[in-house]
């Protein structure tokens, strides 16, 4: 068959490759923060730029090792030509942006996310939270006795860890957890709208019918105890729960070579809970099953065993 008769024929080569993605720029930006002059890391964000001069901007959603998610809102700024105030945690600094971390402005916005969040959802245990609320002179009480909450049934499924929607504030760091910024398991996710918005299992099954592997590091990010290990929650039940008679000791997990630090959360002479530093780079707070939960052995009564 000779080239004429092909019925197609395939487009020459160019010599010319096509354009690459842009390259992050390198340089500084000069900007405004409360009335101070700043140069920041181009590639930095408003709230990476505010932590750089000791300026603090809270946040509920943010975590270093999580992508933000911006669903929070306690980290807006205000920012000089804007038309809404912007999310300190993802917005990237712009050159002659001049901010605003704590204008009247931004206070009351601050003010109304923490009413909403108090009034809904159970703060008991997130005192971070109940901080921001003092903080900003939040008054749940306002909006009535009789508001709508996210108040549900405890969820105990499995003997490592206990799940309280009613204190979830739905700040995303458990979902991304345990996808791709740290586990890529994918058990969990946001279903529903509104009030019905919740983190769940896939058709909402039981944890132990999931794709979760017990790796606790959504525990780990948890910040409302929404998200407890089972020891911690017996103990508050019971009211032997007790943060002020604890002592932390960071040691190297024994299970394998990979060399991830633990955090031994002590308290009368036994474990109650293990955590991972954030500023480990072995880990960077993450751990797996092994390593969040499996220290119950060392409780083990060796006089007890060989008797039995």
């Amino acid at each position: 068959m000779s080239d004429d008769s092909l019925w197609f024929r395939p487009p020459p080569r160019s010599s010319q490759l096509p354009a690459g993605p842009p390259r992050p720029s390198t340089g500084v930006v000069a900007i405004t923060i409360d009335g101070r002059a700043v140069e920041a890391p181009a590639s930095s964000t408003i709230l990476e730029a505010c932590r750089s001069i000791g300026v603090e901007v809270p946040t509920l959603c943010y975590l270093e090792n999580l992508t933000p998610v911006n669903v929070c809102r306690i980290c807006v700024v205000e920012v000089t030509g804007a038309r809404v105030l912007v999310p300190a945690c993802s917005r990237r600094v712009e050159p002659g942006m001049e901010i605003q971390t704590d204008s009247p402005r931004v206070a009351l916005a601050r003010r109304m996310v923490m009413e909403f969040l108090a009034s809904s959802v159970d703060l008991s245990t997130a005192p971070q939270a109940l901080e921001y609320a003092r903080r900003y002179g939040a008054r749940p009480e306002r909006h009535g006795a009789a508001i709508e909450t996210v108040e549900q049934p405890v969820k105990i499924d499995n003997d490592l860890y206990v799940r309280d929607y009613g204190k979830c504030i739905l700040c995303y760091k458990c979902v991304e957890a345990c996808g791709t910024d740290a586990q890529n398991t994918f058990a969990i996710a946001v279903a529903g709208r509104g009030f019905e918005a919740r983190i769940s299992t896939e058709a909402d099954v039981p944890l132990p019918d999931s794709a979760c592997v017990y790796c606790g590091n959504c525990i780990g990010v948890c910040q409302t105890g929404a998200l407890m290990f089972r020891s911690e929650f017996e103990m508050r039940e019971s009211g032997t729960w007790d943060e002020s008679r604890q002592s932390k000791t960071d040691t190297i997990c024994s299970y394998c070579g990979v060399g991830c630090t633990l955090t031994l959360h002590v308290q009368d002479n036994r474990i109650v809970k293990v955590t991972s530093p954030m500023d480990v780079e072995v880990t960077h707070g993450n751990l797996c099953i092994k390593g969040r939960f499996g220290f119950e052995f060392v409780h083990d009564d060796p006089v007890a065993s060989d008797e039995t």
